[in-house]
């Protein structure tokens, strides 16, 4: 295993969890949260040899799963797909914490995806300056779009 090898195989497995993150609220499915992940760590590989240290590596992490993220997004609104469905999911949980969780998701996956990441990303308790640095807006707008975020997500109605 060479040095770029031994270095992106840490990268991934100290940030397995936040990669995983962005790609969940981008995915209607575990699959489709699988298959983001293949891509951002395409991307993390591609990138590697270009990441020249200006930022921290946790913040170049976000912005390519991000980005990678919005990309598919894009993608995916311009071609029609036709989804199977299964009778029964033996992974959902019935617990009331599972249901208020299931509840967030759904209403954060209305967001448009700039909002989504933003909200994402303070759900994860980054702070509002990494936050600007990785979506590419200032700290006081990060501040004031939270504001609207959070006042949009409490008039959501549960059933839309």
């Amino acid at each position: 295993m060479n040095n770029n090898e031994r270095e992106f195989a840490e990268i991934v497995r100290q940030h397995k969890s936040s990669i995983y993150t962005v790609c969940y609220m981008f995915a209607k499915d575990a699959d489709e949260a699988n298959d983001l992940f293949q891509e951002v760590l395409i991307n993390l590989w591609k990138g590697l040899n270009s990441f020249r240290g200006q930022s921290k590596v946790d913040t170049w992490i976000w912005r390519v799963s991000f980005n990678t993220c919005v990309s598919a997004d894009r993608k995916k609104r311009k071609r029609k797909t036709m989804r199977l469905s299964m009778d029964i999911n033996l992974y959902e949980d019935c617990d009331e914490d599972s249901h208020q969780i299931k509840m967030l998701y759904n209403r954060i996956h209305r967001l448009k995806p700039f909002d989504r990441a933003i909200i994402m990303l303070w759900l994860e308790g980054i702070c509002y300056e990494e936050i600007g640095a990785i979506v590419g807006i200032s700290t006081k707008n990060v501040s004031v779009r939270l504001v609207r975020i959070r006042e949009e997500l409490k008039k959501m109605n549960i059933n839309e």
